[in-house]
């Protein structure tokens, strides 16, 4: 074997290596994705102020088990649900959108199988009782004019203790008060906690009720948040553009 040929074997097998590395860790990122932990970006305000327009945050799959929609492209050789754990209430989970089981979603479960759920004067209500609400302080918010708006913000406290801040944009908003939802069985009820600016189960025509299989895991933490109106890869800008406060945020 001469020289040309002793350098032509060492290049391919470098690049065949190269190939093999770039193979392994793909193949790692997709168990990964798919088994433990799966990134997602907040593009609206219904979850204001627990979660904001930029936000990146880090979702576990295997809080509620594994359903089709926990693979990618909804290839799952099975049907149903494995190792499954259902939601509790107070939770933030991301679940396909029965409508179309295409959309990722993001809510809050507040209500189980067999529950009655109805909002009354703009509060929640479940199996006939109001859940505490505590008015706190106001949401400041700058629009894009450089107006400032004051939301009223509020403390919820869930039967089972569960508590988190839920914002009040319009006294008697379209959905402040609404007819009795009776959760049927193995469904979910979710609802934003940006109470006039979210579209969820209580429109029942667009989310209604979720299925425990459209569940695609839990809202764990905020690994990354950038402000709503910039690009996150101007990387030049992120002294000024991200929100470092709310970097390591748990939910």
């Amino acid at each position: 074997m001469n020289m040309s040929q002793s350098k032509e074997k060492e290049q391919e097998g470098g690049v065949y290596e190269t190939i093999k590395v770039i193979a392994q860790a793909l193949l790692l990122a997709l168990v990964v994705r798919t088994f433990l932990f799966q990134p997602f970006f907040i593009p609206s305000g219904s979850m204001k102020d627990t979660l904001l327009i930029g936000d990146y945050l880090f979702v576990s799959k295997y809080s509620y088990g594994y359903s089709k929609y926990s693979f990618p492209f909804g290839l799952a050789p099975f049907d149903g649900r494995v190792w499954s754990s259902p939601p509790e209430r107070g939770d933030i989970a991301v679940f396909k959108l029965p409508k179309d089981n295409s959309t990722d979603y993001i809510k809050r479960v507040v209500g189980l199988p067999g529950d009655e759920i109805q909002m009354i004067n703009g509060i929640l209500h479940i199996n006939g009782n109001a859940v505490e609400r505590k008015r706190i302080d106001d949401y400041i918010e700058k629009d894009a004019y450089g107006n400032i708006h004051k939301i009223p913000r509020y403390i919820e406290t869930l039967p089972n203790g569960i508590s988190y801040q839920t914002l009040d944009i319009t006294t008697n908003g379209s959905l402040d008060n609404t007819p009795v939802y009776h959760v049927p069985a193995d469904r979910y009820f979710m609802m934003g906690d940006n109470r006039d600016n979210s579209q969820d189960s209580r429109v029942l025509s667009e989310v209604g009720y979720v299925p425990f299989e459209n569940f695609i895991g839990r809202a764990e933490i905020i690994f990354f948040s950038i402000e709503d109106d910039q690009p996150a890869w101007m990387f030049w800008k992120w002294p000024w553009t991200v929100r470092w406060d709310r970097l390591g945020d748990v939910l």
